[in-house]
């Protein structure tokens, strides 16, 4: 059977999310551009930039500034009140929570620590929640939401609203998102779609989209927290496995005879190069990973020789490591976040000496290593990619 031809309402809608999506990646571009870009006629695309300007999703603007005679280009941008995206990042021992705009600049952010006793579901969820309202409620003009990403530091069903398990929160099957729904809707409520991702997972993709891997369609980027995870991009397309599970990278077992981890094997990688590790090294044995992060950044761009020689004994097993992901992946480029980036600027040369010593070798020939392009912001931006990708499909849907 022939299918019928698509209707002029679904190709409208379809050249719609295709022209907000140009706007989402690249921010500010002239008429001209988004023609060459998406292909289509002048007037064509003309007409898409009044019905987004009519739904409060771009504007229009002559720029103050002039780079050739003649007369100047509009320019297509996002809406000064137009949406955000709430982006939340869960880690082990804090909340960060933000207001993220359609093209990735954090508007406003809020952040919890968490204590031992306040890592159950119920009260992170509570916790979220009233971020969630807070950065509502203080958004500037009349710019709305589109809705709530999240952050999860573990796997996550298909779907998006559940988490299979959180190894280090002691998390199981959980249904997560409906669990913060609930919470939002006590006392003044808001109703708006959540959607739950793997932290390594939003990390790539946010490096891949607006970070360190901007030109690189082959990519690993390891989260460098608590725990240790993988998030992968091959032939640009996210790799996430069968069951979400894809990446556990901090459980490829370096020594069978060494450390116990908690997850109850010895010897796994995140024993060696986990946050807990990287601290040891410095002779630190708490703080959350961003607190944590900045502080080694800050002793490294000092010349401190004692957290320079501590952080150089990372550089063996995290070379080793690589060298596993480097053998069963082939990637461009590998991009370490958290504390792992505060390793790789004061001993790359050692990291990759010890990774071309375990890497078959034509698997890491032309291999680039490097720091997070977006900092410790990696997974929560990468969160509010989720939130803006019903808005992008149908630029018609509005919360």
């Amino acid at each position: 059977m022939l299918r019928s031809a698509a209707r002029p309402d679904d190709i409208r809608r379809h050249n719609l999310g295709l022209l907000l999506e140009e706007i989402h990646r690249h921010g500010e571009l002239s008429r001209a551009e988004l023609t060459q870009r998406l292909g289509l006629n002048r007037s064509t695309i003309g007409v898409l930039v009044a019905d987004l300007t009519e739904l409060g999703l771009v504007s229009e603007f002559v720029p103050s500034r002039r780079d050739r005679a003649g007369r100047p280009s509009h320019m297509v941008g996002p809406s000064g009140d137009g949406p955000f995206a709430v982006a939340v990042d869960i880690e082990v021992d804090r909340v960060a929570s933000a207001a993220v705009g359609l093209t990735g600049q954090v508007l406003n952010r809020q952040e919890s620590t968490l204590e031992p006793s306040e890592r159950g579901a119920s009260h992170v969820a509570g916790v979220i929640a009233s971020h969630v309202k807070s950065l509502i409620a203080g958004a500037a003009g009349e710019s709305w939401p589109v809705g709530v990403g999240i952050s999860v530091p573990g796997t996550v069903t298909r779907d998006g609203l559940c988490i299979s398990l959180s190894p280090n929160l002691n998390w199981r099957d959980l249904a997560f998102a409906a669990m913060i729904a609930d919470r939002l809707h006590e006392e003044q409520p808001v109703q708006l779609p959540i959607e739950l991702g793997n932290d390594a997972d939003l990390g790539v993709m946010a490096e891949h989209l607006r970070g360190a891997a901007r030109d690189c369609e082959d990519v690993v980027y390891l989260t460098g927290r608590i725990g240790v995870g993988a998030g992968i991009v091959t032939n640009g397309v996210a790799l996430r496995g069968h069951d979400g599970r894809a990446g556990e990278i901090g459980h490829v077992v370096l020594d069978p005879a060494g450390p116990l981890c908690h997850c109850g094997n010895r010897g796994c990688a995140e024993t060696y190069i986990g946050q807990a590790a990287v601290l040891a090294t410095v002779g630190q044995k708490a703080g959350t990973t961003s607190s944590a992060a900045a502080w080694l950044q800050s002793l490294v761009r000092s010349g401190d020789e004692a957290a320079i020689t501590g952080l150089r004994s990372i550089a063996n097993p995290l070379g080793r490591t690589l060298a596993n992901l480097v053998n069963v992946l082939n990637p461009q480029r590998v991009v370490l976040g958290g504390l792992l980036a505060a390793v790789i600027e004061v001993a790359q040369e050692d990291v990759e000496a010890a990774l071309n010593k375990h890497a078959f070798d034509t698997a890491h020939g032309s291999l680039q290593l490097c720091g997070a392009g977006l900092g410790q912001d990696s997974s929560l931006l990468g969160a509010a990619e989720l939130a803006f990708k019903g808005l992008l499909a149908n630029p018609f849907s509005r919360p």
